[in-house]
C-alpha cells in the first residue's frame, strides 16, 4: 500500500514538474553578485520551492520536535532512574 501511495506521490510531483517547466519556459537572469545565470524560469521556480520547503522543514524540526525530543529522552531516563513505588497493604 504505502509503495502505491509513493508511486501516486512522485508521479504526481513529475507532472505538476513538467507542467511548471512547460508553462514557464522562458529564461531568467539570476544574478548573484559574482556569478549571474540564465536558466529558464520553471526550473528556478521548482529549485526556489524546494529550497524554502527544506528550509522551513529544518526549521521546524530544531524549533519543535527536537526540544520535545529532547525533554522525552530526559524524563524517560528520569523514569527509569526513579526507585519503584512502594506497594501499599490496604488490610
Amino acid at each position: 500500500m504505502s509503495r502505491l501511495v509513493f508511486a501516486l506521490v512522485a508521479l504526481l510531483a513529475v507532472a505538476v514538474g513538467l507542467l511548471v517547466g512547460t508553462l514557464n519556459a522562458e529564461s531568467a537572469m539570476l544574478d548573484l553578485l559574482w556569478v549571474q545565470l540564465e536558466w529558464p524560469l520553471g526550473l528556478l521556480l521548482l529549485l526556489f520551492f524546494a529550497g524554502g520547503l527544506l528550509v522551513g522543514l529544518v526549521t521546524l524540526y530544531l524549533s519543535q520536535v527536537l526540544p520535545l525530543r529532547l525533554k522525552i529522552r530526559k524524563l524517560h531516563t528520569r523514569t527509569l532512574a526513579a526507585p519503584p513505588p512502594e506497594p501499599t497493604h490496604d488490610d
